[in-house]
């Protein structure tokens, strides 16, 4: 009976060869043969048409096709129109990779689109009006949106272009599990060519009508700038058409798997792209699965289980990208899906031609945007989830084959699956090492300490980088909160602030806004920024020169009482000792500060070392390194920072240490109970 089950299983898996044929190659041609570009390093000027284009404040990025696509970065106002022709002048670069273990890499996002590099441009200038037909139709269309109150929608559900969104409301649905629905999808393209085909088929014979949806679907392409999701699921039409017209019976799995070889030997780096890999993973589960599927005739049930599956076949990919997922998703859509697929986005394709209808599709649209707000809401059972490795993620995947084959055949297992991820969702309590992390937060500091067996997540300081006065970009939102979610954190017990220097303490008040935490501890001096961190923290506020704070079984011990009334000789220095690692961290303590500590403590040899002011001259004096002679040195800096930290004197100090500096080495990560140290480059 058992051998029978496992025979019958394993006959089931036998489908995915035709994708692992299609992975294999992936590994093949994309790690062994790197992308060669068209352009070098020394090129300092590119000509092209321009393809895609978006203005943020006083930035405009652009897309060009030139000798290849390449993206310009462009720092002020460019009135770009889509086909124009232009010669930019300046910089060209490698797009950066992810700096912290996890997080996003736009290097592989742009590869994606088949962008090698980016430019950095210091003029501009047009020398060229568009001449090309499709461009000028793809301007107009652009350009008809304005005329709406609903344009931000109509570009992303006509036109593929979700830019525009409002940030609220676009992050209430990823909290819902709903950010899909922003995509044009299969199911959005399956009901654009049935009504293309009804139109067709009214005039023209059934193998014209064909054609022309094909045609008519190829310029969509177009007009969408060939995103993954609607190339996928245009292909996949044109197969089955023709698997349909010639009779030749391939089964629907094969096509599917045929699709995507197509789509991979057209650009193998779409396999770095989120809805090319939600998309084909999902179709993939619902094809194999469409027998249970349709054993539900109701309505509500038949949609409640595609749901279910869509849910299961990408919950590891989306925990691996947010690090987060919320249970709740599968009746979340069950809402939203049919609101969005039969009345928001026939609506639209109606409302894009007859105007009058914009004030009925705004009318829809507050109600999916006031709905979205309201379930985002209700997050007790949005858990924060530590990414997953390899192994972890086919064993989900094996886990999820097996619940819906066993349901198939009547045995309902799908609670184990919930069991697992609230299991993962506690991993922590058991994770049986205490780690330090140096963030890499560009020329700032931020050290994440977490403590084995959930006993303490503590932070000491933010990054914050200022460009003119203003913020160069929300490190909150884009590094720490997601970096600190994708080692299943989701909550701060400290935070701890050296000093209120923006590079140290910049991010804080975002933090706090968007991140439980809950205690704040600062020095005793404070500036205006860490008054301002303090009047929106409100409680739990310690502020402390010199003490210790017990935090289950460590201690911090805080060492520097020389009130000099400057913000970096007066930086909180913390010592501690964790699984028998001496740990200092300076601050931005100076020389002066070394000296104190010094001559009032009688400090041990260090393991590990947060050097002290980013490695400038300032500090890390030869005595004092001699004195703490430490094993490892911890030094964050920005890359090409204007500062030149680290100073070679401090490097030359510190040279019987092992140095680890985030400008060449990225976020580094020390298991404290093992002794590992791990970096991201």
């Amino acid at each position: 009976m058992f051998r029978a089950s496992v025979i019958v299983f394993m006959q089931k898996l036998k489908i995915i060869l035709p994708f692992s044929i299609f992975v294999i190659i992936y590994l093949i041609f994309v790690q062994i043969n790197k992308p060669i570009s068209k352009y070098t390093k020394e090129d300092d000027e590119i000509i092209g048409h321009i393809y895609g284009c978006q203005t943020k404040e006083d930035k405009t990025t652009i897309k060009i096709k030139a000798k290849e696509n390449i993206l310009v970065n462009y720092y002020d106002h460019f009135n770009c129109k889509l086909g124009q022709k232009i010669k930019a002048k300046g910089k060209i670069k490698s797009p950066s990779k992810n700096t912290n273990f996890n997080l996003f890499n736009y290097q592989n996002y742009l590869l994606s689109e088949k962008i090698y590099y980016t430019f950095t441009a210091s003029s501009i200038q047009i020398i060229g009006n568009n001449q090309n037909i499709f461009y000028k139709i793809k301007e107009n269309l652009y350009k008809h949106t304005e005329k709406y109150k609903t344009k931000n929608y109509l570009k992303a559900l006509v036109l593929g272009d979700d830019n525009n969104l409002n940030e609220n409301i676009k992050n209430s649905y990823q909290t819902n599990g709903i950010s899909h629905l922003l995509a044009i999808s299969g199911a959005q393209i399956t009901l654009f060519t049935c009504l293309l085909l009804f139109i067709f088929n009214k005039i023209f014979s059934k193998n014209t009508s064909y054609i022309l949806t094909i045609i008519f679907l190829i310029f969509y392409l177009f007009i969408t700038n060939f995103q993954a999701s609607i190339l996928r699921a245009t292909i996949f039409f044109i197969i089955l058409t023709i698997n349909k017209q010639f009779e030749l019976k391939i089964d629907t799995i094969t096509l599917l798997a045929i699709t995507c070889g197509v789509l991979l030997i057209y650009n193998p780096y779409y396999i770095y792209n989120l809805g090319f890999i939600l998309s084909f993973t999902i179709s993939f589960f619902l094809i194999i699965f469409s027998k249970l599927i349709n054993t539900y005739q109701n309505f509500f049930s038949k949609n409640l289980v595609i749901s279910l599956i869509a849910f299961l076949a990408s919950a590891p990919i989306i925990i691996n990208n947010f690090f987060e997922i919320n249970l709740l998703s599968p009746l979340i859509n069950l809402y939203f899906i049919p609101f969005m697929s039969y009345i928001i986005y026939p609506v639209s394709l109606l409302t894009f031609i007859f105007k009058p209808l914009d004030n009925i599709l705004l009318f829809l649209i507050q109600i999916m945007e006031h709905a979205s707000l309201i379930f985002s809401k209700i997050n007790f059972l949005n858990l924060t989830m530590h990414s997953i490795n390899l192994p972890i993620f086919i064993f989900y995947y094996l886990i999820i084959i097996f619940i819906l084959y066993k349901w198939f055949k009547g045995k309902n297992y799908i609670i184990f699956f919930f069991i697992i991820l609230i299991f993962h969702h506690n991993i922590n309590y058991l994770n049986p090492y205490s780690k330090l992390t140096m963030i890499d937060v560009g020329q700032g500091d931020s050290i994440l300490l977490k403590l084995k067996h959930n006993k303490g997540n503590i932070l000491i300081d933010t990054g914050g980088e200022l460009i003119d006065g203003k913020p160069k970009y929300d490190i909150a939102q884009n590094i720490t909160i997601p970096y600190l979610k994708s080692e299943g954190i989701n909550h701060l017990d400290y935070l701890i602030l050296t000093h209120g220097d923006y590079d140290h303490a910049g991010m804080a008040i975002n933090l706090i806004k968007n991140f439980k935490i809950n205690h704040l501890i600062l020095n005793k001096e404070n500036n205006t920024l860490e008054n301002k961190i303090i009047k929106k923290f409100k409680k739990n506020v310690t502020n402390i020169s010199v003490g210790t704070i017990k935090i289950n079984n460590i201690d911090l011990h805080f060492l520097n009482d020389l009130n000099t009334h400057n913000e970096n000789d007066d930086s909180l220095i913390i010592y501690t000792n964790i699984e028998n690692k001496n740990i200092l961290l300076m601050g931005d303590a100076s020389k002066e500060s070394e000296k104190y500590l010094l001559n009032t403590y009688n400090l041990p040899k260090m393991d590990i070392l947060k050097v002290g002011h980013h490695g400038s001259n300032t500090s890390s004096s030869k005595k004092f390194i001699q004195e703490i002679s430490p094993n490892i040195s911890l030094i964050s800096a920005g890359k090409n920072n204007i500062y030149g930290h680290p100073h070679q004197i401090t490097l030359k100090n510190l040279k019987k240490s092992k140095i680890f500096i985030t400008k060449n080495d990225g976020a580094v990560k020390i298991n404290l109970t093992k002794g590992t140290i791990q970096t991201v480059r």
